[in-house]
């Protein structure tokens, strides 16, 4: 497998596989490169739809110019448990927080939320957040507070007083209710727009069909995952090899 930075014709190869339509990972084994590797390049150079070559190549270049000859510090390694690749384990962790970026969610509560969810204790206190991603505890902070308000960490004390942020089985249906909730203020909003425009009014018919749609969708977010909440909720067993 090829390794160092991608040139430009690999460049030319991703833009033309996505105008085809192309998975990541298609086009990754194409190119005969990590799917990450992909992810990282498309997701930092505009997304799939807007991802030219050209351009991308010399954001690159630029980016390489900027940078300082002092090596950059890197997140620490951490000992893998049943038997799994270390490297591999690194590869996917950076593609899963690629993936937390494109959905919206910023870089650092990326980084936290990756982090927390890939250890197989599903729990770390700041001081291992902090020694893990090579942050300050202010960002971790101000992470934890963000995805804890989205309903995707909670905290609790450990026997040492010390506390520690968790994501457990329950992390998507918690971040799916507060989803709901904030898609119900904006349709109360809008109705209440609706008033103060005019019902016959263009904007005031816009605004109730605005309404509709994302009363619909906050009904049916709730509903959905209340029931994938009953049907779907298993607690998996943990293997044999300790844990992360």
């Amino acid at each position: 497998m090829p390794g160092g930075r991608l040139t430009q014709q690999e460049r030319q190869q991703i833009a033309l596989g996505l105008a085809d339509g192309l998975a990541y990972a298609e086009i990754a084994r194409r190119l005969d490169r990590p799917t990450s590797t992909v992810t990282r390049e498309v997701m930092r150079n505009g997304g799939p739809t807007a991802y030219r070559a050209e351009l991308a190549h010399r954001a690159t270049e630029r980016r390489t110019h900027r940078r300082r000859p002092a090596a950059p510090r890197s997140a620490e390694a951490v000992p893998q448990a049943h038997g799994r690749d270390a490297e591999a384990v690194r590869e996917y962790e950076e593609a899963f927080t690629t993936v937390l970026l494109a959905s919206g969610m910023p870089a650092m509560m990326s980084r936290v939320m990756a982090c927390l969810t890939l250890t197989d204790t599903g729990s770390l206190t700041a001081a291992e957040l902090v020694r893990r991603l090579q942050v300050s505890p202010a960002s971790i902070s101000k992470a934890v507070t963000f995805l804890e308000g989205q309903g995707f960490v909670r905290r609790e004390r450990d026997e040492r007083r010390r506390e520690r942020y968790i994501v457990d089985d329950d992390i998507w249906y918690r971040s799916m209710l507060a989803s709901a909730r904030s898609i119900a203020q904006i349709v109360e909003t809008a109705q209440q727009g609706v008033g103060v425009l005019g019902a016959g009014t263009p904007a005031g018919v816009r605004l109730e069909n605005v309404a509709r749609f994302l009363d619909f969708v906050a009904e049916s977010t709730a509903r959905a995952a209340e029931q994938a909440r009953d049907i779907l909720h298993t607690k998996a067993k943990p293997s044999e090899g300790g844990a992360v």
